[in-house]
């Protein structure tokens, strides 16, 4: 007779026998355990206390298997939607960032640091010492403006441009009049003389070598030939 050995109890009720091919796995009630061997109640617990928190505490446990479960298979349904949609995880990824975003905006946190930021904007510019700095950098401003130097620079600048401007006005009418000279230049005129010259020569030799090809090669030169026999 052979004896088998003894099933190791686990926590949530199951237990493992060797049954020859491996070990089997066996899905038992809750066995009532001795309070002896499940120890003493944590102080400040009485024995009905502790059995109603571990119940509790099981259906707590499997309240969040089955949670895992469903959230496992929306994200799998989700993630087909998704590639039905054409969505790809960078748009996921964009989708995320703006929302968290939006969040941050939202929070408590950046409120609260955005309010004492103004406030702190508000004390600073309110503030004698602020008032003051901006009081002396517009009497330096002012006494800059109205200075000789200052002025004497604004004046040099000005003239500098319609200096240049009259220069450049100059420089165009002088290129201008120089143009107007050079074509009414004796050399100009016979140059131009020269060009149309060239061009009626060239103009009448084509319209005579066009004649020539027109007209019919010796025909008023040379009499008609009588070829009546002796």
């Amino acid at each position: 007779m052979s004896c088998s050995p003894p099933a190791a109890a686990t926590p949530q009720g199951q237990i493992f026998r060797n049954s020859g091919s491996g070990l089997l796995a066996d899905a038992m009630t809750d066995v009532p355990v001795d309070n002896a061997a499940r120890g003493a109640a944590p102080e400040g617990l009485t024995l009905a206390e502790e059995e109603e928190l571990r119940a509790e505490l099981a259906k707590v446990e499997e309240e969040i298997g089955t949670l895992r479960q469903v959230l496992a298979a929306k994200e799998r349904h989700c993630g087909e939607l998704k590639r039905k949609l054409g969505l790809t995880p960078l748009d996921g990824l964009k989708q995320n960032l703006s929302k968290s975003w939006h969040d941050v905006q939202v929070s408590n946190a950046y409120v609260k640091t955005s309010e004492k930021l103004g406030e702190w904007n508000d004390k600073v510019t309110q503030s004698d010492l602020y008032l003051s700095a901006s009081s002396t950098l517009e009497d330096w401003n002012e006494k800059l403006t109205q200075s000789e130097a200052y002025k004497k620079t604004q004046e040099t600048l000005s003239q500098a441009g319609q200096k240049t401007s009259a220069a450049l006005s100059n420089v165009g009418s002088v290129i201008s009049r120089k143009l107007g000279d050079m074509r009414n230049s004796a050399t100009f005129k016979s140059f131009e003389d020269r060009v149309g010259t060239i061009k009626s020569r060239v103009v009448g030799s084509r319209e005579n070598s066009t004649d020539g090809l027109h007209s019919p090669s010796g025909a008023g030169d040379k009499p008609p030939q009588d070829n009546a026999p002796f």
